[in-house]
């Protein structure tokens, strides 16, 4: 078995459309979008915009990599980004993409966030384990 690359997703998010989102509907949109800790973490920061792009963009950037979009059940509070400090973020899936991911036999989702200026980016990888004959090139 070896190790490879289910799926691949990129998302890029304009910071100042979140601001306004955030400035007139707040609750509404990080309620449908963000978990408690996602809520709390992007809270804790002086400007909350840019995290919770980045976090916006890692959800659609993964869901890019499921290949599914918001159809097939999934709801935008089952991918969950974590961020300890020091280490890079990471991407949680639960109830139904956890269930897409495994059957696609992914394992993990490997993820990258950026903000800078007035983009937020995030890549998403999901790998997962294939028989090496499978993941040899034809």
């Amino acid at each position: 078995m070896s190790s490879s690359v289910i799926g691949v997703g990129i998302d890029l998010v304009r910071i100042s459309r979140v601001r306004g989102i955030l400035d007139r509907w707040a609750d509404r949109f990080v309620r449908r979008v963000l978990s408690a800790q996602e809520t709390a973490y992007c809270r804790s920061r002086r400007d909350p915009a840019p995290h919770v792009a980045a976090r916006f963009a890692a959800k659609e950037a993964t869901l890019k990599a499921l290949g599914t979009g918001l159809r097939m059940g999934v709801n935008w509070r089952e991918l969950e980004v974590h961020r300890e400090r020091g280490q890079p973020p990471t991407m949680t899936l639960h109830g139904r993409c956890r269930a897409i991911a495994e059957a696609k036999g992914g394992r993990e989702v490997l993820l990258s966030l950026t903000h800078d200026g007035e983009y937020a980016m995030a890549q998403a990888m999901l790998i997962g384990d294939r028989a090496d004959d499978e993941a040899r090139p034809r």
